[in-house]
């Protein structure tokens, strides 16, 4: 098995990404791959190796993928913005051999400072283009087959978002990502061989690459790639290309609310029969919104880079905002406390996950590895939830960040959601802090709204209308912005350095 595999699975003449100007169909997708295979292959590119691939949202992207796999190789997808500094340090950490980078990136071999020992670049199409890239012989074996491989084989290092430490090097295997795809199918709503997906995400995140192209890659459904989210790139992917499937991370949802009017019409997602937010927490406020507006369900969906990623999600229940849904068919779930004990129905408890989609572990830090997977194979997620009566599941907080003041738990997501509230509070992030007297203090961080001023005492007052004493920020500091991640996740870490 492999799986690359599953992009030949479909007929030839089917459309299977769509770019500005350009569409590829399962045929010409899976030749593209196998030519650049052959090139890999020359190069001297062999099972295991570990290989950084950078690229935009585009076919350069998917073929390099693709035909990574299908040689065996283990692909890194690195983030494009990046800084050089921190793509050597991920390159060197994995013994990266080679760096595969797409059309539109400003990028040297001295800004890698020896991280690899060679870059292969592709073109809008996925052709090698490097100048030592010589011809192909026509009558010369050229190894470009796609490699069977055993389900653990390492398919993916994927580089976690590092919300609460350093990011680490996540091992999926070619069996990690498959079952997860064929978790996500048995759901009751998934996508469709007739769906069109709007790949706006990230490809180089989890969610990009195993759930928006690997939900196509599994049922053959076509996917329109973005590189950013642009109001006129979207409609005209709705009216044109017909997108029936719409994913997103919070920072989209929060956008398309935000949209002024006159931007899309009434009736500009009427083709959409599934919506879906992941990657981090989606208020309910936002949720309220676009359904309002647009007439969208957004459901959540819950998962993690080490679970492949999907874990749960809401897609065809009853809209429920602030519901991440039900547990995937084939995944296991448990809600326990500090001693790994299940919590009692309505009890918050951390999520600990097991299946076939849950990782191998952290490359090269087996200490770290230790500390999120049980020995009788239960992943760790940090991350705190309750169930619902109808056995839906609701995020509380990550079990990492929460302030214990006083010996009283506090959540930074419930401080965080009354900020959010207070008149001229665009956004807000709460951390705990070492203190004498408490043991910890809740340290808010706020950004006004364009034009507001904000006045970190009076935000105190809000705060004590709404909350109980010990969870009032001690501080709060007025910023300008509050770190994030690509995929809208608060980086508390860059706080709690501050």
């Amino acid at each position: 098995m492999n799986l690359a595999s599953l992009a030949e699975s479909h007929p030839s003449d089917r459309r299977a990404i769509v770019v500005p100007g350009h569409t590829l169909t399962w045929g010409e997708l899976s030749e593209a791959a196998r030519n650049l295979r052959g090139t890999l292959a020359a190069r001297g590119i062999a099972s295991g190796d570990r290989v950084g691939l950078l690229a935009h949202n585009d076919v350069a992207f998917v073929v390099g993928y693709l035909a990574l796999l299908g040689r065996g190789a283990v692909a890194v997808p690195l983030d494009v913005r990046a800084p050089a500094f921190e793509l050597q340090g991920q390159l060197r950490r994995v013994g990266a051999t080679l760096l595969v980078v797409g059309p539109g990136i400003d990028l040297t071999p001295a800004d890698l400072d020896g991280a690899v020992e060679q870059v292969l670049r592709l073109d809008a199409t996925g052709v090698a283009q490097e100048p030592d890239v010589a011809a192909p012989d026509p009558d010369a074996d050229v190894d470009d087959a796609i490699v069977e491989v055993d389900d653990d084989a390492l398919a993916v290092l994927a580089f976690t978002s590092g919300t609460a430490g350093a990011p680490q090097a996540a091992m999926l295997s070619h069996g990690n990502l498959l079952a997860n795809l064929r978790q996500a199918q048995a759901a009751p709503t998934s996508v469709r061989a007739d769906d069109v997906v709007y790949g706006v995400l990230p490809l180089a995140h989890v969610f990009g690459f195993n759930v928006v192209l690997g939900g196509c890659l599994a049922t053959g459904a076509a996917l329109v790639l973005a590189d950013h989210l642009d109001p006129a790139g979207l409609l005209r992917a709705l009216r044109e290309e017909g997108v029936t499937v719409l994913p997103g991370v919070p920072p989209m949802w929060s956008a398309l609310a935000a949209a002024p009017q006159g931007v899309f019409p009434d009736d500009a997602f009427a083709g959409v029969r599934m919506a879906v937010s992941g990657a981090a927490a989606l208020a309910p406020e936002i949720a309220v919104a676009v359904h309002e507006r647009f007439g969208l369900v957004v459901a959540e969906a819950y998962g993690l880079t080490e679970a492949s990623p999907g874990v749960s999600s809401a897609v065809g229940l009853p809209f429920n905002p602030g519901s991440i849904g039900k547990v995937l068919p084939g995944v296991e779930v448990n809600l326990v406390d500090a001693t790994g004990t299940p919590v009692p129905l309505g009890d918050s408890g951390e999520i600990w996950v097991r299946g076939d989609n849950v990782f191998r572990g952290y490359w090269g830090d087996d200490a770290a590895t230790a500390r999120v997977l049980t020995d009788d194979g239960w992943l760790r997620t940090g991350d705190l939830a309750v169930t619902d009566a109808d056995g839906s599941l609701r995020l509380v907080d990550r079990a990492k960040d929460l302030v214990i003041v006083s010996g009283f738990n506090v959540f930074p997501a419930e401080v965080e959601a009354v900020l959010a509230e207070a008149p001229g509070v665009r956004d807000a992030a709460v951390v705990g802090a070492p203190d004498e007297r408490r043991g910890e203090a809740v340290i808010a961080y706020v950004v006004p709204e364009p034009g507001a001023s904000l006045d970190a005492e009076s935000l105190r007052d809000w705060c004590r209308q709404h909350l109980a004493r010990y969870k009032v920020p001690s501080t709060i500091h007025v910023a300008d912005q509050i770190p994030r991640s690509v995929s809208g996740k608060l980086l508390r870490r860059e706080l709690r350095q501050r």
